[in-house]
């Protein structure tokens, strides 16, 4: 798992993400562990992803759960709550 010491390496893990590298986990000092889904905005399904990578199931369902636990924040709540600080 990566460690993301600052914004500007954390835009730089978003904006490496495509169709092939849609899922990013990386930790954060002072907040936690992350798992960031990229939902592509065509009509291309995650079925067929998670067909071809049966550990994306697993991730989804791990993070579904964790949602209906509470556990889940927007990513804008998540760079809102970031300060530079955290990456030091």
């Amino acid at each position: 798992m990566s460690r993301v010491l600052s914004s500007e390496e954390l835009m730089k893990y978003i904006n490496n993400m495509d169709h092939e590298n849609s899922v990013v986990q990386f930790s954060i000092p002072g907040k936690g562990r992350f798992t960031l889904v990229l939902q592509e905005e065509d009509d291309h399904s995650i079925e067929a992803d998670v067909k071809k990578n049966p550990q994306l199931e697993i991730m989804f369902k791990e993070s579904a759960e964790q949602y209906k636990n509470g556990h889940g924040i927007t990513t804008s709540d998540l760079l809102k709550s970031l300060s530079v600080k955290d990456f030091r």
